[in-house]
């Protein structure tokens, strides 16, 4: 299995630990243990008849329960914990597919969705958003790309990452209908599905007996160094997908777990506080593009805490991106990270504190102004 470099993670890994201010991460802004405490209500005392044992293959049965009441009605065969979302995508895309399958990606999307699938084979089909309006969902061209083919996998987040676009829950069903008649697997990664602002969050498409859906609390909650995820699938794979573990992490820690039942039985109310800090920030991001219009092109986005910001007179944003970081301190994402086609963009994340939002998009600013300048003066 030949893995191509995850370009967003070696973007990260090389920048995301040197900066003071983050604008390129997707996720809201990380709580302290104390807020997270005062939050959920719980006490320290609590963990102290914890007994450090094993946990379950699963998942330990009480954070199971706790994540079916809320995304499965309460059907615990169908719910695994992982290590954040990132392992159930891998072992799904190892145990679902095989050589030669055909997967339908939304695209611009998160590379892990697709190249663990194209390390394994697999035929990679793109299904692009539609740019010219704001990268909405153009559902009529992923209906001719399942038809002319045989998917094997249909792969979509929504709240999108990177746009922050989102679908109605009619076009949900109407996703959940090509699926159907293509009889692929309808992969749902919900990472930013409970953080929107123009409509109520979308339901899992859970009744879809090939769905797959993958969560965590790294994007819509702000615990991130929990890596804690969930996977909704039917029972015989997540046996399958257990037995594969069995050669990689086996299970996730019992510490960790409590942590994140605190957080799901708690969910209302911390996504509440994350979406209320968010809907400012994105007010002020929007004030800031609208007064640069000459530098960036933005599409307020649906939901989730990033948007794919363009910049069409910049002559290299990755250049841009890297001098920010390595002279002014400042994290942003290229566009390249997400698809050759998207070096004119970069992920701007405004989830975090309103003090690093503003600092963090004055200095881009300058930043942009100067790399236009110079490029006029070699011109």
């Amino acid at each position: 299995m030949d893995l191509a470099i995850a370009r967003l993670e070696d973007w990260m890994r090389d920048y995301y630990h040197k900066v003071d201010h983050d604008i390129g991460s997707s996720g809201v802004r990380d709580l302290s243990m104390r807020e997270f405490r005062t939050l959920c209500g719980f006490e320290f005392a609590e963990l102290d008849p914890m007994v450090f044992h094993d946990s379950e293959s699963y998942g330990g049965s009480s954070l199971r329960a706790a994540l079916a009441d809320r995304w499965t009605g309460g059907d615990v065969d169908r719910m695994m914990v992982t290590h954040g979302s990132s392992e159930a995508i891998y072992l799904v895309m190892q145990l679902v597919l095989e050589p030669g399958d055909e997967v339908i990606v939304v695209d611009p999307a998160y590379q892990q969705l697709y190249d663990i699938a194209a390390g394994r084979g697999c035929r990679i089909t793109r299904w692009p958003l539609n740019s010219r309006e704001g990268f909405a969902a153009d559902l009529p061209r992923l209906r001719e790309l399942a038809e002319s083919g045989r998917p094997r996998m249909i792969v979509v987040n929504f709240p999108h990452n990177p746009t922050g676009r989102s679908i109605t829950i009619e076009e949900q069903r109407e996703l959940v209908d090509i699926a159907d008649r293509a009889g692929a697997w309808l992969v749902w990664d919900n990472a930013f599905g409970e953080l929107t602002y123009t409509a109520d969050p979308l339901p899992l498409p859970a009744a879809y007996d090939k769905c797959i859906a993958f969560g965590t609390f790294s994007k819509s909650y702000g615990l991130a160094g929990l890596r804690v995820g969930w996977c909704l699938a039917p029972p015989d794979l997540l046996a399958r997908m257990a037995l594969l573990r069995d050669y990689i992490a086996l299970y996730v820690s019992p510490v960790l777990e409590f942590f994140a039942e605190q957080a799901v039985r708690h969910a209302d109310r911390i996504v509440a506080l994350q979406r209320e800090h968010a809907r400012e920030n994105l007010r002020l991001l929007r004030e800031w593009a609208d007064g640069v219009p000459d530098l960036v092109r933005l599409n307020t986005p649906d939901g989730g805490v990033t948007a794919f910001v363009e910049f069409p007179d910049q002559p290299d944003v990755v250049r841009s991106c890297r001098r920010l970081a390595e002279q002014h301190r400042v994290l942003l994402v290229p566009g390249w990270c997400f698809g050759d086609a998207y070096r004119d963009h970069a992920r701007l994340g405004f989830g975090g504190t309103t003090a690093e939002l503003t600092a963090g998009l004055t200095r881009l600013e300058q930043v942009l102004r100067e790399d236009v300048r110079v490029a006029a003066a070699r011109r």
